[in-house]
């Protein structure tokens, strides 16, 4: 019987050799059979979080309600494909409706990550969420949000291969090398490649996909350098390279929560190529696109605004 591996790397040849079916048979699903949402409630834009998100322009006017109806909208379309549940938001935190940051499962535990910015730990307090998964669904609480030794903005950060505990970790000021290793843990993960990412990104889910643990989105202008995103793209063939301009329309900030549809916001979609399109299909995949261009200019998109329930 071959031997499953639990190892944490930062050398994308390391990674590449112990990427291998016999050592990372698949163990589970590869997509969550539940989501969880935060509804938009603030009338403007965390400047503290502005301060590191290239994505985010304080200058540019919100739409409040325009939000709000997006955001529902995306929650009714999500909810035709699996049980979607909204918690209410809250005007004190700003960056509430991107959750995905802050909460993130895996089988029978909910994980509370450490937040960079202080007006982002506020929603780590959450007793509503907290109490959901504990009371309601029982699951256990591994509670990173107090440790002052680490940055660790989970699921925004490390982007999982669920079917084979598999993490691919960006480094940047919003994840340190401390919080990915504390996320290989408190994941339960098999294999664990951290690399950096380029200068001036924050989050890895706005440079890197994975879909259904089968293909990869990936802009290569956004990783600090080429191997480890050559190393990501030689263990997921067939997967889709995307330019600069795309990753800034979100191209790379999708979710798979089924099997064979890939969702991804309008302005995502619509930047993509017609030959890009036709990747997807061959590879077994329908988009499905959303509006959510006044959600975007908060810094976030369609795949920031889902918490997988595992």
């Amino acid at each position: 019987m071959p031997c499953a591996i639990t190892m944490f790397t930062t050398d994308p040849d390391e990674f590449l050799a112990a990427f291998t079916p016999e050592r990372l048979p698949v163990r589970g699903p590869a997509v969550a059979r539940s989501a969880f949402l935060v509804s938009p409630a603030a009338d403007v834009l965390a400047a503290e979080s502005a301060s590191d998100n290239r994505y985010m322009d304080l200058a540019a006017a919100i739409d409040p309600e325009r939000m709000r109806r997006q955001h529902a909208a995306l929650a009714r379309r999500l909810g035709a494909e699996l049980p979607v549940v909204t918690f209410p938001g809250d005007p004190d935190c700003p960056d509430g409706m991107f959750p995905n940051n802050v909460y993130a499962t895996t089988s029978g535990r909910l994980v509370v990550g450490r937040m960079r910015h202080a007006v982002r730990r506020r929603e780590a307090a959450r007793s509503d969420v907290r109490g959901f998964f504990r009371d309601l669904l029982g699951y256990a609480t591994l509670d990173l949000s107090q440790r002052d030794d680490l940055v660790a903005e989970l699921t925004g950060s490390l982007v999982i291969d669920r079917s084979r505990g598999i993490g691919l970790c960006g480094l940047s000021e919003r994840c340190d090398l401390a919080g990915a290793r504390a996320m290989h843990a408190a994941f339960g993960l098999r294999l664990t490649f951290a690399f950096a990412l380029a200068e001036g990104e924050y989050h890895t889910n706005v440079v890197l996909a994975l879909l259904a643990g089968r293909m990869a989105i990936l802009a290569r202008d956004g990783f600090r350098e080429h191997a480890a995103a050559d190393a990501i793209l030689r263990a997921y063939p067939g997967s889709l390279e995307i330019d600069a301009a795309q990753k800034l329309a979100f191209a790379a900030n999708a979710i798979t929560l089924g099997p064979r549809q890939v969702w991804l916001s309008r302005g995502a979609a619509d930047a993509l190529t017609p030959a890009q399109h036709a990747l997807f299909a061959a590879r077994g995949f329908t988009l499905a696109a959303v509006e959510l261009d006044a959600i975007e200019r908060a810094g976030g998109s369609l795949r920031c605004c889902v918490a997988e329930i595992f």
